[in-house]
Protein backbone atom coordinates (compact mmCIF):
# COMPACT_ATOMS: atom_id res chain seq x y z
CA UNK A 1 0.00 0.00 0.00
CA UNK A 2 1.46 3.80 -0.94
CA UNK A 3 1.82 5.37 1.80
CA UNK A 4 2.19 9.33 2.53
CA UNK A 5 4.90 11.10 4.62
CA UNK A 6 4.39 14.65 5.24
CA UNK A 7 8.03 15.94 6.83
CA UNK A 8 8.35 20.11 7.97
CA UNK A 9 12.28 21.56 8.07
CA UNK A 10 12.97 24.96 10.11
CA UNK A 11 13.56 26.89 6.88
CA UNK A 12 14.18 26.55 3.05
CA UNK A 13 18.08 26.20 3.42
CA UNK A 14 17.66 23.14 5.65
CA UNK A 15 14.72 21.36 3.27
CA UNK A 16 17.06 21.69 0.36
CA UNK A 17 19.83 20.10 2.19
CA UNK A 18 17.56 17.35 3.26
CA UNK A 19 15.88 16.42 0.28
CA UNK A 20 19.64 16.63 -1.74
CA UNK A 21 20.71 14.14 0.83
CA UNK A 22 17.59 11.77 0.46
CA UNK A 23 18.29 12.19 -3.89
CA UNK A 24 21.53 10.98 -3.86
CA UNK A 25 20.12 8.04 -0.80
CA UNK A 26 17.61 7.17 -3.46
CA UNK A 27 19.85 7.08 -6.54
CA UNK A 28 22.31 4.57 -4.34
CA UNK A 29 19.25 2.42 -3.44
CA UNK A 30 18.14 2.45 -6.55
CA UNK A 31 20.94 1.51 -8.44
CA UNK A 32 21.74 -1.31 -5.99
CA UNK A 33 18.50 -2.46 -6.59
CA UNK A 34 18.16 -2.26 -10.46
CA UNK A 35 21.40 -1.33 -11.66
CA UNK A 36 20.30 2.28 -12.55
CA UNK A 37 17.90 4.89 -11.53
CA UNK A 38 15.56 7.14 -13.03
CA UNK A 39 14.94 10.51 -12.24
CA UNK A 40 12.27 13.44 -13.30
CA UNK A 41 13.60 16.94 -11.77
CA UNK A 42 11.69 20.04 -11.69
CA UNK A 43 11.89 23.81 -11.61
CA UNK A 44 11.75 26.47 -9.53
CA UNK A 45 13.51 28.18 -6.38
CA UNK A 46 13.43 25.61 -4.12
CA UNK A 47 15.12 22.82 -6.98
CA UNK A 48 17.98 24.94 -7.74
CA UNK A 49 18.51 25.33 -4.09
CA UNK A 50 18.69 21.50 -3.78
CA UNK A 51 20.82 21.11 -7.41
CA UNK A 52 23.56 23.33 -5.46
CA UNK A 53 22.97 21.55 -2.36
CA UNK A 54 23.10 17.90 -4.49
CA UNK A 55 27.14 19.61 -5.94
CA UNK A 56 28.00 20.16 -2.61
CA UNK A 57 27.53 16.60 -1.52
CA UNK A 58 30.27 14.64 -0.93
CA UNK A 59 28.18 11.63 -1.09
CA UNK A 60 27.31 12.47 -4.55
CA UNK A 61 30.21 10.48 -5.27
CA UNK A 62 28.75 7.59 -4.29
CA UNK A 63 26.12 7.32 -7.55
CA UNK A 64 27.50 5.96 -10.79
CA UNK A 65 25.73 9.03 -12.70
CA UNK A 66 26.51 7.06 -16.01
CA UNK A 67 23.57 5.12 -15.05
CA UNK A 68 21.20 7.81 -13.97
CA UNK A 69 18.17 8.75 -16.88
CA UNK A 70 17.19 12.19 -16.30
CA UNK A 71 13.98 13.19 -16.94
CA UNK A 72 11.50 16.66 -16.71
CA UNK A 73 8.02 17.00 -15.55
CA UNK A 74 7.54 19.67 -17.38
CA UNK A 75 9.53 22.28 -19.52
CA UNK A 76 8.25 26.18 -20.38
CA UNK A 77 8.37 25.83 -24.35
CA UNK A 78 11.01 28.03 -25.10
CA UNK A 79 14.57 27.85 -27.33
CA UNK A 80 17.88 25.60 -25.85
CA UNK A 81 19.62 27.47 -22.99
CA UNK A 82 17.11 29.65 -22.82
CA UNK A 83 17.06 31.03 -19.03
CA UNK A 84 13.44 30.49 -17.96
CA UNK A 85 13.84 26.67 -19.35
CA UNK A 86 13.75 24.03 -16.29
CA UNK A 87 16.64 22.11 -18.65
CA UNK A 88 18.63 25.66 -18.39
CA UNK A 89 18.77 25.95 -14.27
CA UNK A 90 18.89 22.18 -13.72
CA UNK A 91 22.49 21.88 -16.11
CA UNK A 92 23.87 25.49 -14.89
CA UNK A 93 23.46 24.61 -11.35
CA UNK A 94 24.60 20.37 -11.43
CA UNK A 95 23.70 18.56 -14.25
CA UNK A 96 26.86 19.86 -16.90
CA UNK A 97 29.10 18.97 -13.10
CA UNK A 98 28.24 15.39 -13.27
CA UNK A 99 29.39 12.68 -15.16
CA UNK A 100 25.90 11.85 -17.05
CA UNK A 101 25.99 9.66 -19.88
CA UNK A 102 24.66 12.45 -22.56
CA UNK A 103 21.96 10.12 -24.04
CA UNK A 104 20.22 9.79 -20.90
CA UNK A 105 19.66 13.24 -20.30
CA UNK A 106 15.97 13.34 -21.60
CA UNK A 107 15.53 17.19 -22.19
CA UNK A 108 11.87 18.01 -22.92
CA UNK A 109 12.10 19.61 -26.91
CA UNK A 110 12.70 23.05 -27.34
CA UNK A 111 11.18 26.08 -29.91
CA UNK A 112 14.66 25.47 -31.79
CA UNK A 113 14.12 21.54 -31.75
CA UNK A 114 12.97 19.25 -35.08
CA UNK A 115 9.10 20.20 -34.02
CA UNK A 116 9.81 24.08 -34.27
CA UNK A 117 6.88 26.07 -32.59
CA UNK A 118 4.40 23.33 -31.94
CA UNK A 119 3.83 21.99 -29.02
CA UNK A 120 1.89 18.88 -29.81
CA UNK A 121 4.61 17.68 -31.69
CA UNK A 122 6.71 18.02 -29.18
CA UNK A 123 4.81 16.61 -26.60
CA UNK A 124 4.11 13.10 -28.70
CA UNK A 125 7.88 13.13 -29.53
CA UNK A 126 8.81 13.20 -25.73
CA UNK A 127 6.13 10.36 -25.41
CA UNK A 128 7.94 8.52 -27.80
CA UNK A 129 11.25 9.32 -26.32
CA UNK A 130 10.09 7.98 -22.61
CA UNK A 131 8.34 5.00 -24.50
CA UNK A 132 11.82 3.94 -26.31
CA UNK A 133 13.38 3.71 -23.32
CA UNK A 134 10.27 1.83 -21.06
CA UNK A 135 10.96 -2.00 -20.89
CA UNK A 136 9.03 -4.44 -22.97
CA UNK A 137 5.23 -2.69 -24.19
CA UNK A 138 5.21 -0.22 -21.80
CA UNK A 139 4.76 3.30 -22.47
CA UNK A 140 7.09 5.02 -19.37
CA UNK A 141 10.20 3.85 -17.73
CA UNK A 142 10.87 3.16 -13.77
CA UNK A 143 10.65 6.49 -12.51
CA UNK A 144 12.23 5.82 -9.08
CA UNK A 145 11.98 9.54 -8.03
CA UNK A 146 10.00 12.25 -9.16
CA UNK A 147 10.22 15.48 -7.97
CA UNK A 148 7.68 18.57 -7.98
CA UNK A 149 6.95 22.26 -6.91
CA UNK A 150 3.88 23.43 -5.61
CA UNK A 151 2.44 26.45 -6.73
CA UNK A 152 0.44 28.94 -5.21
CA UNK A 153 -2.54 27.93 -6.70
CA UNK A 154 -1.80 24.13 -6.37
CA UNK A 155 -0.45 23.25 -9.33
CA UNK A 156 1.91 20.60 -10.48
CA UNK A 157 4.44 20.23 -13.32
CA UNK A 158 2.33 22.44 -15.80
CA UNK A 159 -1.11 20.63 -14.69
CA UNK A 160 -3.17 23.85 -13.58
CA UNK A 161 -6.60 23.82 -11.75
CA UNK A 162 -9.34 23.46 -14.04
CA UNK A 163 -7.08 23.44 -17.65
CA UNK A 164 -8.14 20.74 -19.76
CA UNK A 165 -4.58 19.31 -19.34
CA UNK A 166 -6.11 17.97 -16.30
CA UNK A 167 -8.24 15.71 -18.10
CA UNK A 168 -5.47 14.22 -20.22
CA UNK A 169 -4.84 10.39 -20.37
CA UNK A 170 -1.67 10.90 -22.87
CA UNK A 171 1.50 10.12 -20.97
CA UNK A 172 2.72 14.16 -22.35
CA UNK A 173 0.85 16.73 -23.45
CA UNK A 174 1.17 20.44 -24.82
CA UNK A 175 -0.20 23.33 -22.45
CA UNK A 176 -1.35 26.31 -24.01
CA UNK A 177 -3.03 29.53 -22.20
CA UNK A 178 -1.04 28.24 -19.38
CA UNK A 179 -1.96 31.37 -16.13
CA UNK A 180 1.78 31.48 -15.28
CA UNK A 181 3.88 32.89 -18.20
CA UNK A 182 4.87 31.71 -20.72
CA UNK A 183 2.01 30.73 -21.84
CA UNK A 184 3.06 27.44 -23.74
CA UNK A 185 4.14 24.42 -22.04
CA UNK A 186 5.05 20.77 -22.24
CA UNK A 187 4.01 18.78 -19.16
CA UNK A 188 3.77 15.14 -17.94
CA UNK A 189 0.11 14.60 -17.48
CA UNK A 190 -1.47 13.37 -14.14
CA UNK A 191 -1.61 9.00 -15.04
CA UNK A 192 2.01 10.11 -15.85
CA UNK A 193 3.08 11.20 -12.99
CA UNK A 194 1.45 9.05 -10.59
CA UNK A 195 3.53 6.14 -12.21
CA UNK A 196 6.80 7.11 -10.25
CA UNK A 197 7.65 4.69 -7.16
CA UNK A 198 8.16 7.93 -5.51
CA UNK A 199 6.83 11.53 -5.68
CA UNK A 200 7.97 13.88 -3.73
CA UNK A 201 6.18 17.05 -3.60
CA UNK A 202 8.87 19.83 -2.39
CA UNK A 203 7.62 23.51 -0.89
CA UNK A 204 8.64 26.30 0.80
CA UNK A 205 6.93 29.28 1.89
CA UNK A 206 3.92 31.03 3.25
CA UNK A 207 2.69 31.58 -0.12
CA UNK A 208 2.21 28.14 -0.68
CA UNK A 209 0.45 26.90 2.96
CA UNK A 210 -3.25 27.20 1.69
CA UNK A 211 -2.14 25.01 -1.20
CA UNK A 212 -0.45 22.25 0.92
CA UNK A 213 -3.31 22.57 3.12
CA UNK A 214 -5.97 22.01 0.89
CA UNK A 215 -3.84 19.18 -0.64
CA UNK A 216 -3.93 17.15 2.10
CA UNK A 217 -7.47 17.30 3.40
CA UNK A 218 -9.39 15.97 0.42
CA UNK A 219 -9.34 18.57 -2.51
CA UNK A 220 -10.19 17.05 -5.70
CA UNK A 221 -7.54 16.95 -8.47
CA UNK A 222 -9.08 18.92 -10.89
CA UNK A 223 -9.53 21.73 -8.56
CA UNK A 224 -5.84 21.28 -7.07
CA UNK A 225 -3.29 19.24 -9.19
CA UNK A 226 -1.26 18.89 -6.33
CA UNK A 227 -4.10 16.69 -4.19
CA UNK A 228 -3.75 14.10 -7.30
CA UNK A 229 -0.61 13.30 -7.33
CA UNK A 230 0.27 9.92 -5.43
CA UNK A 231 3.36 7.69 -5.97
CA UNK A 232 3.57 3.98 -6.37
CA UNK A 233 5.12 3.52 -3.05
CA UNK A 234 5.36 6.36 -1.29
CA UNK A 235 4.60 10.12 -1.47
CA UNK A 236 6.77 12.47 0.06
CA UNK A 237 5.58 16.05 1.31
CA UNK A 238 8.76 17.73 2.00
CA UNK A 239 8.00 21.51 3.81
CA UNK A 240 9.62 24.37 5.30
CA UNK A 241 7.39 25.38 8.06
CA UNK A 242 6.04 28.62 6.70
CA UNK A 243 4.94 26.03 4.07
CA UNK A 244 3.62 23.83 6.70
CA UNK A 245 1.31 26.50 8.77
CA UNK A 246 -1.99 24.82 7.79
CA UNK A 247 -0.73 20.73 7.98
CA UNK A 248 -2.67 19.48 11.37
CA UNK A 249 0.01 17.75 13.46
CA UNK A 250 -1.56 14.81 12.92
CA UNK A 251 -0.79 14.56 9.26
CA UNK A 252 2.67 15.21 9.44
CA UNK A 253 2.91 11.07 9.49
CA UNK A 254 0.33 10.02 7.15
CA UNK A 255 0.11 5.99 6.26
Amino acid sequence: MSETIVEVHADPSVLAQVVAARLVLKLIDAQSDRGEAGVVLTGGRVAGAVFLAVRDLPARDAVDWSRVDVWWGDERFLPTGHPERNETQARAALLDLLPLDPSRVHAMPATDGPDGDDPEAAAARYAETLAAVAPGTAALPHFDVLMLGVGEDGHVASVFPEHPVGYETRPVSAVRGSPKPPPTRVTLTLPAINTAEEIWLVAAGADKAKAVGMALTGAGALQLPAAGVHGVERTRWMLDQAAATEVKPSFRSLR
